[in-house]
């Protein structure tokens, strides 16, 4: 009778044995992809274990042998893969074809082992999951790594091709340690070296020939790498050697020169006679049909043509004999003074390093650099070239050789001089500092020293294309320093500096904020910083929770703010909404921000009056509140503040949004506070103050006036023109003049402060003033001319300035012809009333003796300059007509009004004289084709009422013929009924016409 009893030890030590072998499999540091598919299938096979655990199964003698043969099978993979992590790394790469084969077996094995399982196993379904594993690992197969067989196919090249230099092996052996999984330093890279020269001696006491021969090669071939040796002990080799040559190169031995070309042999090969010819020559004399040696004349195959190994290496050994005599023995020729020799001497040392890596090596060790160096200097184009050239084929793949070159005397500075050569040179400087840069001592070097950066972005942009995109590729090497990235954006070259600004840690972008802030920009450069990025990284930046991050943003934004363009886009990214955050409720943390953030903001708010676009939609000092905040900070800080929150008013007082802006500002009674500002000694801060003043005035309410300014405030504006140099300052006030209150008592206050001789004054020395001046004079003037006060109009003509404002009528602006009209238009109209009837006196003669008429031609009395203020009197009526043909709009409608005046009520026949006899109404038919609708209609008044007589009629009938017409065409209603009339005057249409 059989029994059940619990999986036994056997089973236990299976599994463990299989756990242990897990683990090996995946320390291993070579074939790790094949082993890690070995160690999937010694996974599952410890999971069927493990639940074979779980069942009563019959212990019998044929199940323990099954495991005991699994278990064997299991513990040789495993150490396989013991073997593998510890044995040399460089050893196991080139046998990895014997690794894979290796693999493959003991994953059969086990694969069979599994078999004799299966059938002791038969519950569960584990005996199923037995088989399809079993199957699985009998034909599983491995593979080599493609870049494994890359590599062993390159040690196989340099093998056969015995010519390799040390730059080959020295990249052969970094790919090795790249793909082993080791360091490229020079101490891990020797050691792994060594092991892999002491594997070659295990290798040796087997009976494997091949393998150690493959080993002794590819220990040969590697041996050539200098990047397993130190600098001192290649060093040392290359002088022992040198200094056993004597001073005087070798001739070549006969056997050298290949007997076919004449010429010295590279890859001498020999035939089965004894003779050595080159490769080539003997190959390309076979392949034409000549089949007999050329010495010998005895038949000859091309298969019978062997390597002659020790003839090669003896005209190796002869060259490099030859060429180190060379290379110490022409430095003395390099350093002649015969420039031809010098440039002839330095071709055959670039020949010579271009040749071998070696060969570049020993020039180092020859101490070549500072004399290379020493001939930048020299004046010959010729020179400097070749040098620059081997200084580049010697930094080439080589840091050692970066540094060296970067460190010695002189040198950066020199090759950076060369960048400002001629661009034949500028390249070739480039070429060779793009290769130093690589290097990072070389690159700390080169941008330190002087004017390099600013060379390189002013070739960035040259016509050359390789010229500027190896400039553009050397700024972006040396951009891993702050310090170069400041001296690029110093030069206007901001790439790397908004790339940080965007991407680098907070305390990067912080010290780019700070450097955008202190660099000096042209507007261009502002722009573009802004449209490259810079504006959304600094926006950002305001809500940041660090005080220095705000405070180098807000700086930066001071900076770029100042272009319009700039600060339309921050509005855009919501600037305004942060900065305003910041001063009125972060400013007690950061007091001395506020003066920056308020200057900002100016910037922005004088963005909005720029000419360019619509910025109707953007959206500044929208609430009362900000407003009041904002205009609350004159009351609180210095000059400085108090003239930008000013400056940021007046430009928001002229932006689309300005009359809600002046409304808010008249109702929490901002006039107060400028009035008190205009006594301020600082002359920026009263200079804003008076211009914002100026501008409430414009289209405020007269309450708000009334209440504020009195007969102190007026005396301070007087005064300011007569102290202030500023004519925006002075205009000012001459505009606040003209536009308080007309009131009797602030007229009074204004007449009593002198402003009426400070007026005539600017206008009588008008030679003297600014335009502006006499502009905004002549509309101060406006003020004291009205007909509804003759006492001041007498205080005016009392002054004599009417003959200087006919004067202006001719000379000044069209703004001052305009005031000028307007101000003798307001003079005419009291004309009238003030002109003095003529007395007709009774006389016995009077019937036979006439007196001359004295009255005058319009008002019918006697009238002068000072008594009536009479147009024709002071010769305005011609000045006034001319005025009408000038494009101003403004100023002829103020003219056309002056003249109108003439004509008023019962004057019209004997104004319309005055007026065709200064051609004013030839002009006003002009005016009917005018693009000014207002001017049309004052001219179509006028008209209709001046052809109502007949010569008149009769005159211009053809000239406002067609004029007319048009205006019934195209007129407004209004307008196309009065020029029907007139039409109906000139008999054109009749009266009935529907047109009226």
């Amino acid at each position: 009778m059989s029994t059940h009893v619990p999986a036994s030890g056997t089973l236990l030590g299976a599994i463990s044995t299989t756990l242990e072998t897990v683990h090996s499999t995946k320390a291993t540091n070579v074939q790790k992809e094949n082993f890690k598919k070995l160690s999937s299938y010694l996974e599952k096979i410890t999971f069927i274990l493990q639940e074979t655990t779980k069942l009563d199964i019959h212990d019998s003698g044929t199940l323990k042998n099954a495991i005991h043969v699994l278990t064997k099978h299991v513990s040789e993979a495993n150490l396989f893969a013991l073997e593998c992590s510890n044995k040399n790394k460089i050893y196991l790469l080139l046998n990895s074809k014997k690794t894979v084969k290796r693999l493959e077996n003991h994953t059969k094995e086990i694969g069979n082992a599994l078999n004799l399982l299966h059938p002791l196993i038969s519950v569960n379904g584990l005996d199923q999951d037995i088989i399809k594993l079993s199957k699985i690992m009998l034909d599983a197969t491995y593979q080599e790594s493609a870049v494994e067989e890359e590599i062993v196919e390159k040690i196989k090249v340099g093998i056969r091709e015995r010519s390799v230099d040390r730059s080959y092996a020295n990249s052969l052996l970094v790919c090795i340690a790249d793909i082993i999984g080791i360091s490229t330093e020079q101490s891990v890279l020797r050691k792994e070296y060594e092991d892999f020269k002491h594997e070659m001696e295990n290798v040796e006491l087997t009976e494997d020939v091949a393998e150690a021969l493959q080993i002794e090669q590819t220990v040969a071939l590697l041996g050539k790498a200098d990047i397993i040796s130190t600098a001192e002990e290649r060093e040392k080799k290359y002088f022992s050697k040198r200094n056993s040559l004597g001073r005087q190169p070798l001739e070549p031995l006969q056997s050298f020169f290949c007997p076919i070309t004449g010429e010295l042999m590279d890859d001498p090969v020999e035939t089965p006679s004894g003779h050595s010819f080159e490769r080539d020559a003997i190959e390309k004399w076979l392949a034409v049909d000549n089949n007999l040696c050329p010495i010998t004349k005895t038949p000859l195959k091309a298969s019978a043509l062997r390597t002659n190994k020790t003839l090669r290496q003896s005209i190796e050994e002869w060259r490099d004999r030859n060429t180190m005599i060379f290379i110490s023995s022409i430095k003395s020729r390099i350093l002649s003074n015969e420039e031809e020799e010098v440039i002839v001497s330095l071709g055959k040392l670039q020949d010579l390093c271009l040749e071998r890596d070696l060969h570049q090596e020993w020039v180092m060790m020859e101490d070549y650099l500072p004399v290379l160096v020493s001939l930048l200097s020299t004046k010959n184009f010729q020179i400097r070239s070749r040098i620059l050239t081997i200084l580049r084929i010697l930094a080439t793949d080589n840091d050692d050789r970066k540094e060296s070159i970067a460190e010695t005397d002189n040198a950066i500075k020199l090759i950076v001089c060369s960048l400002a050569r001629k661009i034949e040179e500028s390249k070739l400087a480039l070429q060779l500092l793009m290769e130093l840069s690589k290097n990072d001592v070389a690159r700390n070097i080169i941008g330190s020293s002087q004017g390099c950066i600013l060379l390189l972005v002013t070739l960035s942009g040259s016509d050359d294309a390789q010229a500027a995109n190896d400039a553009k590729q050397l700024l972006e090497n040396l951009s891993f320093l702050h310090q170069n990235i400041v001296q690029m954006a110093n030069a206007n070259h901001f790439g790397p500096l908004l790339h940080l600004l965007s991407s680098g840690s907070e305390s990067v972008q912080r010290v780019m904020a700070e450097t955008l802030s202190e660099v000096e920009m042209t507007d261009h450069a502002k722009v573009m910083v802004c449209e490259s990025g810079a504006v959304e990284s600094l926006v950002a930046m305001l809500s940041h929770i660090d005080i220095e991050m705000k405070k180098a943003a807000i700086l930066a934004l001071e900076k770029l703010s100042g272009v319009p363009q700039n600060g339309l886009k921050m509005m855009e990214q919501g600037a305004v909404v942060m900065l305003f955050g910041i001063l009125f409720r972060e400013s007690l943390s950061m007091p001395n921000l506020v003066e920056k953030v308020v200057a900002t903001i100016m910037n922005l708010a004088l963005s909005l009056t720029s000419h360019k676009g619509d910025h109707e939609e953007t959206p500044f000092l929208e609430s009362e509140e900000d407003v009041f905040k904002l205009f609350s900070l004159i009351s609180l800080y210095g000059p400085n503040v108090q003239q930008n929150v000013l400056r940021t008013f007046l430009a928001v007082c002229q932006s689309p949004s300005g009359l809600h802006i002046r409304k808010t500002l008249r109702k929490i009674s901002s006039v107060q506070v400028l009035v008190q500002l205009c006594e301020q000694e600082n002359q920026t801060v009263r200079s804003n103050a008076v211009k914002l003043f100026c501008i409430l005035t414009k289209d405020g309410d007269d309450d708000t006036f009334v209440k504020h300014v009195g007969s102190k405030c007026v005396e301070t504006l007087l005064r300011i023109i007569k102290i202030s140099d500023n004519v925006e300052e002075g205009v000012a006030v001459m505009e606040i003049i003209s536009s308080l209150p007309r009131i009797p008592q602030m007229t009074q206050w204004i007449v009593d402060a002198g402003a009426l001789q400070t007026i005539i004054s600017i206008l009588s020395n008008r030679l003297q003033k600014n335009d502006l001046m006499i502009e905004s004079a002549s509309g101060a003037l406006c003020r004291f001319t009205v007909s509804t006060n003759q006492e001041l109009q007498k205080k005016v003509v009392e002054t004599g300035i009417i003959p200087t404002l006919v004067q202006l009528l001719d000379y000044g602006s069209p703004l001052t012809k305009q005031n000028v009209a307007i101000s003798l238009a307001q003079f005419s109209e009291s004309s009238n009333s003030l002109s003095v009837p003529v007395e007709r006196r009774s006389h016995f003669f009077s019937c036979c003796v006439s007196s001359p008429d004295t009255s005058c031609a319009v008002h019918s009395g006697i009238c002068t300059i000072e008594s009536s203020f009479c147009l024709l009197e002071a010769n305005a009526v011609n000045p006034l007509a001319k005025v009408l043909d000038e494009p101003d709009f403004g100023a002829v409608e103020a003219s056309l009004d002056a003249l109108l005046t003439l004509i008023n009520g019962e004057q019209l026949q004997k104004g319309s004289k005055v007026l065709e006899g200064g051609d004013a109404i030839a002009k006003m038919v002009k005016l009917l084709s005018s693009a000014s609708v207002k001017l049309q209609e004052k001219a179509l008044i006028a008209l209709e009422r001046i052809f109502r007589q007949p010569e008149y009629k009769q005159k211009y009938k053809t000239t406002a013929h067609m004029a007319l017409v048009e205006i019934t065409q195209r007129g407004s209603h209004g307008m196309k009924s009065l020029a029907a009339k007139i039409l109906a005057h000139l008999n054109v249409l009749h009266e009935q016409s529907s047109f009226f």
